[in-house]
């Protein structure tokens, strides 16, 4: 796929008529006006992407992307690449921390190899692998053009065959060391903003490496998008000027996603993507899987019409990423397990909506006055 293709792929607009339309359901519903809050909204912009106002979601899938990244060479993240392909053959095996969150509840868990830093590929695992992880992006960029859209092609590839199996919801997760610096490489360069604000712990690094993980992030920055005085880049280099707004936005998200993000990233945004195409929400986990959302929707404007977000998560950069897609997260939880984990909880949340949505008593019904919706 090439930058040009991507362009020319048709999104359909959510319907906001069929919006419109869940929402006198609820309101017709005996309980308060807007009793159950945001989730009522979630259930009307399922609703409307799938473009009918009584929307299945019995059928889900939760895709975990694994992916290697050669920034953890710089001491941004507490343990080694190895443990990527550890947990990875957990979740092939179906026995890491989500998939048993997930026993019993119903959810499909498909885990993908799209670039972890090892020959093999564990047992249960897919293999969609595009290379042996990522460069280390303070000295070069992360990835090629071609294997950044290869990414994104293969993300796409997944929501189609889940939408051709008949999958009502895609649930994102992800797998990979040293990916929320990655992601908070991305955030800054696609919206400008300082690093300092938004670099969090990841899984665990001290004060020093936290700060050590500040540095190298702004210094890749300085790098890749000529910010602060930064040198030249090498000659094969595309020229980005000061931060790329010589380029169109579809282009620069594409450079910013090449430069310091990863593999896993391209593939969710892919996922993000897909799912848009095919008229399929697509649930966001945490701070990795947000900043993939956020490149789709600078790749393709409007695909944040068929995003849910599940939990704002411990890294400062998800409030950002999701007041930046104008969604709204339900849970506020502290979370930061990754796998997935945040957009799995709220799954079950979505179903209860859902039971009262499809089934609940409505007013005229009962001899309950109706609840009139003022102006807020």
């Amino acid at each position: 796929m090439t930058i040009d293709e991507l362009r020319k792929l048709q999104i359909r607009q959510a319907d906001p008529l069929i919006y419109a339309e869940a929402k006198e359901r609820w309101d017709a519903i005996a309980k308060p006006v807007d009793g159950l809050g945001e989730l009522e909204k979630i259930i009307c912009r399922i609703a409307s992407a799938r473009g009918t106002v009584c929307p299945e979601i019995a059928k889900k899938a939760l895709v975990i992307l694994c992916a290697d990244n050669g920034i953890v060479a710089e001491g941004v993240s507490q343990c080694g690449q190895d443990v990527t392909f550890d947990v990875a053959a957990l979740l092939g095996k179906g026995n890491s921390a989500v998939c048993a969150m997930a026993e019993g509840y119903g959810l499909d868990v498909l885990t993908v190899d799209v670039g972890m830093h090892a020959d093999a590929v564990p047992e249960g695992v897919l293999d969609r692998k595009i290379a042996n992880g990522t460069e280390d992006f303070l000295r070069e960029p992360a990835m090629t053009e071609a294997a950044c859209l290869r990414g994104i092609q293969v993300g796409m590839d997944l929501a189609a065959h889940l939408a051709e199996q008949g999958y009502d919801l895609i649930a994102t997760g992800e797998m990979g060391i040293g990916n929320t610096t990655t992601s908070t490489a991305l955030l800054c360069a696609l919206t400008g903003i300082d690093p300092a604000g938004v670099v969090g712990r990841g899984a665990g690094l001290t004060d020093e490496g936290l700060e050590r993980k500040r540095q190298v992030i702004r210094e890749g920055l300085r790098r890749h998008f000529r910010r602060e005085g930064v040198r030249d880049l090498r000659e094969d280099d595309r020229d980005l000027r000061e931060d790329g707004r010589d380029l169109p936005e579809d282009e620069r998200a594409l450079e910013a996603l090449r430069r310091v993000g990863g593999l896993d990233l391209a593939g969710l945004a892919g996922i993000f993507i897909g799912g848009a195409l095919h008229g399929i929400p697509v649930v966001i986990d945490g701070l990795i899987s947000g900043a993939a959302a956020l490149a789709a929707e600078h790749l393709k404007k409007g695909c944040r019409d068929f995003m849910i977000a599940s939990h704002l998560g411990r890294e400062a950069g998800m409030e950002v990423i999701l007041d930046r897609l104008g969604l709204k997260a339900v849970l506020h939880a502290d979370l930061a397990l990754g796998e997935g984990s945040g957009a799995v909880l709220l799954l079950p949340m979505l179903d209860m909506a859902m039971a009262l949505y499809r089934n609940g008593t409505r007013f005229d019904e009962t001899g309950i006055a109706r609840y009139e919706r003022y102006p807020s």
